[in-house]
């Protein structure tokens, strides 16, 4: 009953004050452009063009690449531009305007420039070994939803730039800048440390992290009370990467988010839930006390791609063999199977790493670290039962 109640109160505070955030923030819906329908006649003018269907100077700029205020007057049929054309730019430069509209500044680079502080938090807390207590991940993971999703929103997010990319690429045939910057810059820090923005500063994944221990021993070693189960990675990133081909076969064949409706960052804009979202995302959340960041390895696309470039880190975790007595309490602790093929490294494939750093608090010989380099290789025989 206790961790029941905790999950409850835990919903309740982020529904309620993510509510009140969101009208705080005055946040405008993020949707995708419908197409224009332009009047168009090859004798107009750019300038009769423009007033004729409400484009601004700055769109009929980019669309035609206008340089002195002259060609304002220059009829359309001069530019060498077929009706087509036209509308295909306009179109265009309209999805990257209103997508431009949507966003809020000054919250985006505030939130990047927390994200970056907090981050450097953790990393520092990881690498001294300081992050050793359940009451300690709690704490952060506690800070991390509520600073980046209850106060600053649900957007952006890492999973929003691939999805949202894709998805606009393939209803409009356009990339938005910034979201390639935000996606490069979230790649970073997963190569920089092991897959360090899902870890720590994803409001989703820090959410469903928290909930997981709510459910955990006084140890952070094992469950708290309700049973808690480790998806065989083979089931959950098979289930991934077809959701991910599904995410851009449905973008492409309808211009449809297969997420729309069960988006779990609509957590944190809760007036924005359907029936259907709620439904989803409220179970995922429970599910989180049972299993493992559910999202992020059953259905994250971002969590996909942060998968591949994890192999790249520079920082994660790592074992000195030489001081390792085979005892296995890191994995054992471990809230998925990835200590298990970091330990061993008997398998082809390594899970995802969430750097939690409960492989570090529950090895008694100090032997697992998160450091700079490469993994060694067991020495031969060193787990034979």
């Amino acid at each position: 009953m206790k961790i029941w109640g905790a999950l409850i109160v835990t919903l309740a505070f982020v529904i309620i004050t993510s509510i009140i955030s969101v009208n705080l923030w005055g946040e405008k819906a993020e949707v995708i452009a419908e197409d224009v329908q332009l009047t168009l006649t090859m004798e107009m003018t750019v300038a009769q063009f423009g007033t004729a269907n409400e484009l601004s100077k700055t769109l009929l700029k980019e669309v035609f690449g206008l340089s002195t205020p002259e060609q304002m007057e220059q009829p359309l049929g001069s530019f060498g531009l077929s009706q087509e054309q036209i509308s295909e730019k306009v179109n265009k430069a309209h999805a990257l305007a209103t997508e431009d509209a949507t966003k809020n500044w000054f919250k985006i680079p505030l939130k990047f420039a927390l994200w970056f502080l907090f981050m450097i938090l953790c990393f520092v807390l990881l690498i001294k070994k300081k992050i050793v207590s359940r009451k300690t991940r709690l704490g952060l993971y506690g800070l991390g939803f509520v600073i980046f999703g209850v106060i600053l929103g649900a957007d952006p997010s890492p999973m929003g730039t691939v999805k949202d990319a894709i998805v606009l690429y393939a209803s409009k045939g356009v990339l938005f800048p910034p979201r390639l910057v935000a996606f490069g810059v979230f790649t970073l820090t997963v190569v920089l440390a092991n897959k360090f923005i899902c870890s720590w500063g994803c409001q989703v994944g820090t959410l469903q992290d928290f909930i997981f221990r709510l459910n955990r021993n006084a140890k952070d070693a094992g469950s708290g009370g309700l049973p808690q189960f480790k998806i065989p990675f083979v089931v959950s990133n098979t289930i991934r990467v077809l959701f991910f081909i599904a995410l851009i076969w449905v973008a492409f064949s309808w211009a449809y988010d297969l997420t729309e409706e069960i988006d779990p960052f609509k957590i944190f804009k809760p007036l924005k839930m359907s029936i259907i979202g709620w439904v989803f995302i409220v179970g995922t959340l429970i599910a989180s006390l049972f299993v493992y960041r559910p999202w992020c390895h059953l259905f994250c696309p971002f969590g996909m791609t942060g998968w591949l470039f994890e192999k790249l880190s520079l920082f994660k975790i790592k074992v000195n063999y030489d001081a390792c007595i085979s005892c296995k309490a890191c994995e054992k602790a471990c809230p998925s199977e990835v200590m298990g093929g970091i330990l061993k490294r008997d398998k082809l494939v390594i899970p995802d790493c969430f750097s939690c750093g409960n492989c570090i608090e529950s090895c008694p010989t100090d032997a697992v670290s998160f450091a700079f380099g490469k993994r060694e290789k067991p020495p031969a025989g060193k787990f034979d039962e």
